[in-house]
């Protein structure tokens, strides 16, 4: 699988680290991720010019790994098993020693939002389809809250760190090995430094409204105490997350509409997640 970067996303040096987290991840922690094939130089990141005389783009080869994405229609019975293999993943996290170098962007909340100097990472979702006035003022006091509590909540070492940062199903390949069920864990490229929690809400992308979710997000703690702690702090914020990674969306809709998952969920999406913060805030001010 050939991966050609897009462009200005990653500062220099980011992409060797993503593969030196996937290599640790594979040999230290027993997480299955795909191996880098080097080219015939040995080189890991090949830079390629366009021949249309634009500017070079950064590739990576991965190896083709087997299985499907899990299906949709029992996330409870999926989410339990991907809490463990989260908390697996955090651990190596908070214990890894990593390379001279290493550097990956920040997924917090001026990264998320945007600053007075400017948008967030993905934009400003104030700027994504379906956003009128009374859609602005209901997320906007979403992003108050949410600012409020994460500041509350901290970034200790025990809650902030390295992370995938896009956990979904779509991010995961389910086979038959010979010790059973195998999951490979893909696609690093958004992998940053964040909440740990975060993971949760990432892994809940696009379904977050389904009516199963609280179920789901109960399996998937279940999961996660059965290889690490979780703290009753932390169990009072899995909403937060959640819904964090929601406006989040929201902003990646309004700056991607040339993507075909951006334009189907459009406007319906980007509203709809008003009634989600209505939710929220009423349990969570």
């Amino acid at each position: 699988m050939l991966r050609v970067h897009r462009l200005g996303y990653h500062p220099p040096g980011a992409i060797p680290s993503e593969l030196a987290w996937l290599d640790a991840l594979r040999t230290e922690a027993g997480i299955r991720t795909p191996r880098v094939l080097p080219a015939t130089d040995g080189s890991r990141v090949v830079t390629v010019a366009d021949p249309a005389g634009g500017t070079p783009r950064d590739c990576v080869l991965f190896e083709f790994l087997p299985g499907l994405e899990p299906a949709e229609d029992d996330l409870v019975t999926d989410f339990e098993p991907l809490g463990a293999l989260t908390a697996r993943m955090h651990q190596h996290a908070r214990t890894w020693r990593r390379p001279s170098g290493f550097v990956r962007f920040h997924w917090d909340a001026d990264a998320a939002f945007g600053t007075p100097d400017g948008p967030g990472r993905w934009g400003s979702w104030r700027a994504a389809p379906g956003i009128g006035p009374a859609e602005a003022h209901v997320l906007a006091r979403l992003e108050s809250t949410l600012r409020d509590r994460l500041g509350r909540f901290g970034t200790g070492p025990e809650r902030y760190g390295l992370i995938h940062a896009d956990l979904r199903l779509a991010n995961l390949l389910v086979s038959d090995g010979d010790a059973g069920r195998v999951v490979s864990v893909i696609d690093f490229d958004d992998c940053g430094f964040g909440w740990y929690l975060y993971d949760l809400g990432a892994a809940l992308s696009f379904v977050e409204h389904l009516p199963e979710v609280p179920e789901v997000i109960d399996a998937w703690a279940r999961g996660y105490r059965s290889v690490a702690p979780l703290s009753a702090e932390d169990e009072a914020e899995l909403w937060t997350f959640v819904l964090f990674r929601r406006l989040l969306l929201v902003a990646w809709i309004g700056s991607h509409a040339d993507v075909d998952t951006a334009a189907e969920l459009g406007a319906d999406y980007c509203r709809g997640s008003c009634d989600l913060a209505e939710q929220y805030l009423s349990t969570h001010t």
